[in-house]
């Protein structure tokens, strides 16, 4: 099939049947099919069109990685409007600038940033990506594209120079992702087996290789892409298990942090195998750690920052296939590829098809081909230094080896890759710290570290300066990953410089600090201070109070759930690996602060309570359909003579849903069975409390018969009910809400008293601001529900029931959005006192 446009391709992605795209946010696995997403990208253009935006214009992208990402790119393009998109972890002061560079039409946001506050008249729309429609079928006209269109701007640098613009076209993307479709269709009967191939994508969509493995590469086999929020080693592995993924994409960092989570577990796994034996052998010699990720996981695709050959060795022992690229923006963003079968270890592979790799005199690698960008926007200088007689210069040094794969060995240009595959320019770095007062020169260079490189100043201060006050100050006004991490004072006169042009000599300088025996006398350093603290992030809940390390979590009136806000914001801006139950077992701030770094030494962990899946097997749903139906209802109706009002506002509504009702009687939960009717009562869910079983999990501290009519209990209630034992607090509270999100997803729908005990009479307790939360996170209506009387039939200090006449209404739908659970609980509670 010829393609001359993205516009073809996204033609036959929207044909494709299955699951598509997937998104983990902590909370809830959102779930989307190949037709939902055409729907969703056709929506959005709508939404453009609506606004007036069309070819020619620009769209900026400003999101965390998520399925309403792709659907927002697919819909600029069927409108012919170019993207510019921008990583997550980028600053508001940042998106601004790049709004006016490409004088953008519209913004579009995700959750995970701020939004940015739009005063002016003129200013561009912002959508939020939350917001988009996957369910409603619309026509929409494509825009007419040619090959040579502009369809993303890709922007580098930072904060103290102007941001500039990678172009790409549509001819760029196609010649990337045409060669490698082609490959992929011979093997592609092959892997019919094991379909669907499941991708886990780490790697920013604001990065080419990132959408190269989302958006072009995954349909190529008819897979699916998973997002996820957290980077926590630990939740890594329990997602490739559990959705079976076969394929981990990201960067090289990531398989650092695996390697130690892997040792810490198995620690004979950092031996190597024998020489020469099969890989059959060495993947039963391994098979523990095949079994912890899963026996469908084979493989890893790295890229964005260059492969510690010992890290890839460690991983191709075990035996899974490590996968390297090479690539840059300029490039579409492919240049080299490992072929999946034919991996050579060391090497980055052979140039793709319709690639050509040349390397200079000096050792530079220089690329020509269709993939190759036509420069940068607005910038014809930069351009021009860019190309020599149409190669592209990429700034590394290289060669081949017999095979003709290529290997990167170093790099020409100044320019610094950080572990997550994010750059770094030295000179804007630099312009930040020549700015603070009391500094006379200064070098930035890249020293390496873990996984990558790590920015590193050299500095010359006048007399009496703080060297900290002068790294805290250059690094208020740098990005997030353009701080400086640490820092040399060089007590000589001046830096050492070229005599003409006077330009930095960093390679000299960089040589004197790794001198053997650490740095030269004359120099002297110390790590930068972080500017991570976990105080910052508890300022949500402590606003106005003065913090230390001594200061005890107990006395912030932290709810279990603001402590579930708290891991989770851990893990997401800090990138801790943090473990639900040690977690729980921190108590002041100092001990949050040591978790993130690693040197906490949590108490003896005593197990994780399982929650139950077999009452939701198709076994016991069946069962479950047949004697609720047959006889429980029906002998429960003996008891509650049920009038129920209100069912009108069932109608049309889809679910899944939250049910949220006031608590009277252990007899609230089939009476409210009885009053949804047949349809909603198959999907139902009811939520009790963990600790009204404590017999059943903890024999010993109770009698035989206590156990037995408590075990028996839990048996019933799990089988009949479809119950769900959630912990009232702990280290099991966010293990629970992500249960009740996997629920949610699947179709149930929870029933929740938000009272959490009984209230005994009429009256109604105050709501927990779970239920919010719950609602909110999951992004699902809650359903208000008022029983009355059903504490007459069964009163909870009663062993008997006795008939009576209960009272059931069910309110309108209800949704909540925001942080703010504790006002949405005592509008539900409100609502429900006045049905």
């Amino acid at each position: 099939m010829v393609r001359e446009t993205l516009l073809d391709y996204f033609r036959t992605v929207a044909k494709l049947r299955g699951e598509y795209l997937v998104y983990d946010d902590g909370f809830r696995p959102h779930s989307y099919t190949y037709a939902s997403f055409a729907r969703c990208a056709r929506n959005f253009a709508a939404q453009l069109r609506d606004h007036r935006i069309g070819p020619g214009d620009r769209v900026v992208l400003w999101s965390e990685n998520r399925p309403a990402w792709v659907a927002a790119f697919w819909g600029c393009m069927l409108r012919g409007v170019a993207v510019a998109p921008i990583d997550e972890r980028h600053s508001p002061e940042f998106l601004e600038r790049v709004v006016r560079i490409t004088e953008a039409k519209a913004i579009c946001i995700g959750e995970e940033v701020n939004a940015p506050r739009r005063g002016a008249h003129d200013a561009p729309p912002v959508f939020r990506l939350a917001n988009l429609d996957w369910d409603t079928d619309c026509d929409i006209e494509e825009a007419a594209a040619k090959p040579d269109d502009i369809c993303q701007i890709l922007f580098t640098s930072g904060a103290t120079a102007e941001p500039k613009g990678v172009l790409i076209t549509h001819r760029n993307i196609l010649a990337n992702i045409v060669p490698i479709e082609r490959e992929v269709l011979k093997y592609r009967k092959y892997a019919l087996p094991f379909s669907p191939i499941r991708f886990l994508n780490l790697l920013p969509l604001s990065h080419m290789f990132g959408q190269a493995m989302a958006l072009f590469i995954t349909p190529m086999i008819r897979g699916t892409v998973i997002f996820q929020r957290s980077q926590n080693p630990q939740e890594i592995v329990r997602q490739i298990k559990t959705r079976r993924i076969s394929v981990l994409i990201s960067v090289p960092k990531i398989l650092d942090v695996l390697r130690d989570y892997v040792l810490g577990l198995h620690p004979a796994t950092g031996e190597a195998a024998p020489a020469g034996e099969k890989f059959w052998w060495r993947w039963w010699r391994y098979r523990q750690i095949h079994n912890l990720f899963g026996w469908k996981f084979w493989s890893f695709i790295v890229g964005g920052a260059a492969l510690d050959p010992a890290l890839e060795q460690y991983w191709a022992n075990l035996p899974f296939v490590v996968i390297q690229g090479y690539g840059l923006t300029e490039t579409a963003p492919i240049v080299t590829l490992n072929h999946p079968f034919h991996t050579r270890r060391g090497t980055v592979g052979k140039p793709l098809a319709g690639v050509q790799i040349r390397v200079a005199a000096d050792g530079e690698v220089l690329v020509r081909g269709s993939n190759v960008t036509s420069g940068y926007y607005n910038d014809p200088e930069s351009t021009r230094a860019a190309f020599e007689d149409g190669w592209f210069h990429t700034g590394d040094i290289g060669g081949f080896d017999a095979t003709g794969h290529l290997m990167i060995k170093g790099r020409k240009k100044e320019m610094i890759v950080l572990a997550d595959g994010r750059n770094v320019f030295p000179e804007d770095v630099e312009r930040a710290v020549l700015n603070v007062p009391g500094v006379t020169d200064a070098a930035v260079i890249g020293l390496a570290a873990q996984g990558g490189e790590q920015v590193h100043a050299v500095l010359i201060l006048a007399p009496g300066t703080d060297p900290e006050t002068v790294v805290v100050r250059a690094n208020a006004v740098l990005e997030d990953h353009q701080k400086i991490r640490g820092y040399t004072l060089w007590h000589q006169s001046e830096l050492p410089r070229t005599a003409g042009t006077r330009k930095l000599k960093r390679g000299q300088i960089r040589g004197r600090l790794l001198e053997p025996g650490g740095a030269a006398p004359a120099l002297s350093g110390a790590p930068a201070r972080s500017q991570d603290r976990v105080e910052e992030l508890l300022q949500k809940w402590t606003a106005g109070r003065t913090l230390s390390g001594a200061t005890p979590l107990g006395d912030l009136g932290l709810s279990s759930l603001d402590r579930v806000e708290l891991l989770v914001a851990l893990e997401q801006k800090l990138g801790a690996a943090v473990d639900e139950a040690v977690f729980a077992s921190t108590r002041t701030i100092a001990d949050l602060e040591a978790l993130r770094s690693g040197q906490f030494k949590p108490p003896p962990a005593t197990g994780a309570y399982q929650y139950p899946k077999w009452n939701r097997h198709w076994l016991a749903h069946a069962f479950r359909v047949v004697n609720l139906n047959l006889w429980v209802l029906p002998l429960a109706r003996a008891f509650a003579w049920v009038h129920v009002e209100g069912r009108e506002h069932l109608r049309g509504l889809k679910g899944p849903v939250l049910f949220a009702s006031n608590h009277q009687s252990y007899f609230d939960t089939p009476v409210i069975f009885i009053a949804l009717g047949w349809h909603w009562r198959q999907r139902l869910a009811p939520t009790v409390r963990q600790d009204f079983f404590d017999a059943h999990f903890h024999p010993r501290q109770h009698t035989l018969f206590h156990w037995f009519t408590n075990s028996l209990n839990y048996w019933l209630a799990l089988l009949m009910f479809n119950a769900l034992p959630i912990p009232q607090g702990g280290a099991g509270t966010r293990a629970a809400l992500r249960t009740l999100g996997r629920l949610v997803e699947q179709g149930w729908c929870p029933l929740i008293f938000p009272e959490g005990r009984h209230s005994r009479d009429e009256t109604i307790l105050p709501f927990q601001p779970g239920v919010a939360m719950i609602a909110s996170r999951l992004r699902i209506p809650v359903v208000p529900i008022r029983v009355r009387g059903v504490n007459r039939v069964l009163h909870p200090g009663s062993a008997l029931a006795r008939p009576g006449r209960v009272e059931v209404t069910i309110g309108a739908p209800m949704c909540f959005e925001g942080e703010d659970y504790g006002a949405q609980a005592r509008m539900l509670e409100e609502r429900i006192r006045s049905l």
